[in-house]
């Protein structure tokens, strides 16, 4: 197996691994919390009860998280198209996937600025590949389309969104239970199970996001190596991301902000690289209170949570990869 092969099977095999400890730990630190308090009230059976109540927590905070979450087409804010409005765009993405070997995708466009490009559905034969204005309006030439679409089934291939929806279930729980503890307000008594809840809470959601936004962005670069040998054209690919990104460089932070709930199913990540700085005072001359701690926080928060590879080091590898086929044809 080619190095860079076994480069990204390692990295994904680790995120998963990881994810799995982090769920173990998440599970058995619920029933510690119970196990615990159950003995210390010296109540019958406190192993078995302990098992029920996290099991019944856990499965509730479960139903109610998902239950409130939107569509991410409601999110997109896109219509999907008929083959008869699009048809360029209809032939290409058939060509496309027949590369790819997967179902031909329903196309939605969303009227928005912003560079946005993903592909939504959990199976292959039921998904949406969704464009905004921004995007085709970007892209220059058949070829650089044809690669961004070929990334974006590169994902449906790889089943992407039915994998990161699994690997993202304890940090959803996490959030979830975390949460709904923090709103529990004088719990008296109740503290002995709300304080040590919301520290763990805390704990799997940050190492949760950590691991599964380290998997996305080993996902990301397994996408980017299908669309460039699915196209024959990394150069192509590589134009793609360096024109989209220069794009969403120039997007105001208000309207990253509201695209905020595709950012990580998008080619690129829709956030800002650096937070908002409203300037105070009468005037507008006064910096904010510990600016410099915000922008710092920011970037950590990036480095931990960001859902894709640097776009520069993307753009690196896929034009090392077009010098050598270039190399091996000369």
């Amino acid at each position: 197996m080619p190095s860079k092969h076994l480069e990204l099977y390692v990295g994904m095999v680790g995120a998963v691994a990881g994810i799995v400890a982090v769920t173990v730990g998440f599970l058995a630190g619920t029933w510690g919390v119970f196990y615990a308090i159950l003995t210390f009230l010296e109540i019958g059976s406190p192993a078995i009860l302990s098992a029920g109540i996290t099991a019944i927590i856990l499965l509730t905070v479960g139903y109610l998280e998902y239950r409130q979450v939107d569509t991410i087409e409601r999110f997109a804010d896109a219509q999907t198209v008929s083959r008869d409005a699009a048809p360029e765009l209809y032939e290409t993405a058939t060509r496309i996937a027949a590369q790819l070997d997967v179902p031909v995708p329903r196309i939605a466009i969303a009227e928005r600025d912003v560079p946005e490009a993903l592909a939504v559905g959990f199976r292959p034969d039921a998904v949406h590949l969704v464009l905004s204005r921004g995007t085709l309006e970007a892209l220059e030439g058949t070829d650089e389309l044809e690669a961004v679409l070929a990334h974006e089934l590169a994902h449906v291939k790889n089943r992407d969104a039915m994998i990161m929806t699994a690997v993202s279930l304890p940090v959803v729980l996490a959030e979830g239970l975390g949460t709904r503890v923090s709103k529990v307000e004088n719990p008296g008594w109740g503290a002995i199970v709300v304080v040590p809840l919301a520290f763990l809470s805390t704990v799997v959601w940050v190492l949760g996001r950590t691991i599964v936004a380290r998997l996305s962005r080993v996902r990301e670069r397994a996408a980017d190596r299908a669309a460039a040998e699915a196209t024959g054209s990394p150069a192509a690919l590589a134009s793609a991301l360096q024109r989209l990104d220069r794009n969403i460089a120039e997007t105001p932070n208000q309207d990253l902000r509201a695209v905020a709930g595709v950012s990580s199913l998008s080619i690129l990540s829709l956030e800002p690289d650096e937070p908002e700085k409203v300037m105070l005072g009468p005037d507008g001359e006064t910096e904010p209170s510990y600016w410099w701690l915000r922008k710092r926080l920011h970037k950590t928060e990036r480095l931990l949570f960001d859902t894709h590879p640097p776009t520069r080091e993307r753009i690196e590898a896929l034009s090392a990869e077009a010098r050598q086929r270039e190399r091996t044809r000369a």
